[in-house]
C-alpha cells in the first residue's frame, strides 16, 4: 500500500493520522508484548542445524596422528585451517584457528599493538601522544565499544553501498600519523549490508598513510551469510595489500559463531605470514594452544569447504523469509509516507532503518514501553551518538517468523507515531 507523504498532508489529515496512530499504539501496549530485535543472534532452528557437533569428534587424533586433547598447536588444527582458507580466499599459512570469539582476537591484536607495537612500529602504540581509528558509520557497536574501552579516539566516515568512503579515508590518513587503523566489515556490513567493492578495497590497500604501521581491521564476519543465490564474494584484501607493497596492513577476522554454535564455534585470523608470526609470538606467552577438540569436531562435521557452503544454504532457508517479511511489513505500513528508508540486504544479519531525523530515540522508547526491545538508537555510531538521531538497527534472525511479523508491525506503528508527533509539533 502506498500512502501520501506526511509533508503533503493538511493540518486536519495530519491530526487524523496522529489520532489513528495513538489509538493503534494504545492497543499495542494493551497486548502486553514481549518481543526482542536487539541483537543478531541465530535462532534456535539455526542452532539445531549443528546439533550433530554434540556427538563429535569421533576419535581424538588429527590426520597427522597428534592427540588433539593435549597441549600444543598454537596455530590451530591444520585440516580446519585449510578448509576455511579456501572459504576466505587466503593461504593456510596466513590463517590461525583459535577459540570461539573473533572479537577476542581483535581485542588481543589491539592490546598487543598498544603494549608492544607492530613489527613495523617505531614504538608501542601506547607511547604515542594520541591514537585514532577510522570508523565507518553506521557500523558495528562492539567495534566502537572496544576502542572506547582502550581510550582510542574514533573518527567517523560514511559507509556507502560499496564500502567505506575511501577517498575520505585516504585524505584523513595521508598526513595524520596518529591515525593508526580503521575498521571494515567488508561483506554484508553490520548494519547497512554494504559490500566493499574490489575498487574500494584496492584504494584502502594502496593509499599513502602517515603512520607506517597503519592497520585495517577487516572483520569478515558475514562472508558466508548469503540471503539469496546471488552470493557476494569478499574482496581479496590480503592480495591487494601485498600487491600494493603493504602486506602487513590488513588483519582479517572471521568465525563460525553464526554458522555452528554462537558460544562454541571457532574464530579465525588471517594476515601476512609476518603478521601471523607477530601475533603467535605474543599469544604464546599466554596460551599453549586452542581447543583442538572443538577444531576436530568442526572438521568432521563439515567434511570440506563445500560442506560449509551447503550448511549455509540451510541457514539461508531459515532466515531469508524473515528478511523478506521485514521488507513486506515496512513497505505495506510505511510506503509512501516518506518517514523511513530501509535496505534490503543481500546477506548478513541486519536491516538498517533510518527514520525521520530527530525521532529514532523516540521510536525506540515507544517500542520499549510497548514491550518491544530494539537496539538503542545511535548504537551504530561511536559512543552511541547518532548526530541525526535517525538510525535504528533491526535484527530479525532470532525470533520465529510470526514474531518478526508482529514486531515489525509494531515498529511501524512507533515510527509513524513519532513522525506524526514531530510533524504536528512543527505544523
Amino acid at each position: 500500500m502506498t500512502h501520501q507523504p506526511l509533508s503533503a498532508l493538511s493540518r486536519d489529515d495530519l491530526a487524523s493520522l496522529l489520532e489513528k496512530q495513538q489509538t493503534a499504539y494504545a492497543e499495542l501496549k494493551a497486548r502486553g508484548l514481549k518481543l526482542d530485535l536487539t541483537r543478531g543472534k541465530p535462532s534456535a532452528a539455526q542452532l539445531d542445524l549443528s546439533d550433530e557437533l554434540l556427538n563429535l569428534p569421533r576419535g581424538t587424533k588429527d590426520r597427522s596422528g597428534t592427540d588433539v586433547r593435549n597441549y600444543g598447536g598454537l596455530s590451530g588444527l591444520s585440516e580446519l585451517r585449510e578448509m576455511f582458507a579456501e572459504l576466505l580466499w587466503v593461504e593456510p599459512e596466513q590463517l590461525i584457528a583459535g577459540g570461539n570469539s573473533s572479537l577476542t582476537m581483535m581485542r588481543d591484536c589491539l592490546v598487543y599493538l598498544l603494549l608492544f607495537g607492530a613489527r613495523d612500529s617505531e614504538r608501542p602504540w601506547s607511547h604515542e601522544e594520541s591514537i585514532k581509528f577510522i570508523c565507518p558509520v553506521p557500523g558495528y557497536d562492539r567495534h566502537f565499544t572496544l576502542l572506547a574501552s582502550l581510550g582510542i579516539e574514533m573518527i567517523t566516515v560514511a559507509m556507502n553501498d560499496d564500502g567505506p568512503d575511501a577517498e575520505a579515508v585516504a585524505a584523513l590518513v595521508k598526513d595524520d600519523a596518529s591515525i593508526k587503523g580503521m575498521w571494515v566489515v567488508p561483506t554484508y556490513a553490520n548494519p547497512a549490508g554494504s559490500i566493499c567493492s574490489q575498487e574500494v578495497a584496492a584504494r584502502l590497500a594502496s593509499m599513502e598513510t602517515a603512520a607506517p604501521d597503519f592497520r585495517i581491521f577487516w572483520d569478515n564476519a558475514y562472508a558466508l551469510h548469503h540471503l539469496s543465490e546471488e552470493e557476494a564474494k569478499s574482496a581479496d584484501i590480503l592480495t591487494l595489500a601485498s600487491a600494493a607493497g603493504h602486506p602487513s596492513r590488513p588483519l582479517m577476522f572471521a568465525s563460525t559463531s553464526k554458522i555452528t554454535f554462537a558460544g562454541a564455534g571457532v574464530a579465525f585470523m588471517a594476515a601476512s605470514e609476518a603478521n601471523i608470526a607477530w601475533y603467535l609470538a605474543h599469544l604464546g606467552n599466554g596460551s599453549i594452544g586452542p581447543d583442538k577438540v572443538n577444531h576436530l569436531r568442526h572438521v568432521q562435521f563439515f567434511g570440506s569447504a563445500q560442506g560449509v557452503r551447503d550448511h549455509m544454504v540451510r541457514h539461508r532457508e531459515i532466515i531469508a523469509p524473515k528478511f523478506e517479511e521485514v521488507d513486506r511489513v515496512l513497505t505495506e505500513r510505511l510506503g509512501g509516507y516518506q518517514v523511513a528508508t530501509w535496505n534490503k540486504p543481500r546477506g548478513g544479519y541486519f536491516v538498517n532503518l533510518d527514520v525521520v531525523p530527530g525521532t529514532a530515540s523516540r521510536v525506540v522508547s515507544l517500542a520499549k514501553e510497548a514491550g518491544i526491545a530494539l537496539t538503542p538508537a545511535g548504537a551504530s555510531f561511536p559512543h552511541g551518538n547518532d548526530p541525526q538521531d535517525q538510525n535504528i538497527r533491526l535484527a530479525p534472525t532470532m525470533p520465529p517468523l510470526d514474531e518478526v511479523s508482529a514486531t515489525m508491525d509494531a515498529v511501524a506503528t512507533c515510527v509513524l507515531l513519532a513522525a506524526a508527533e514531530q510533524a504536528q509539533t512543527r505544523a
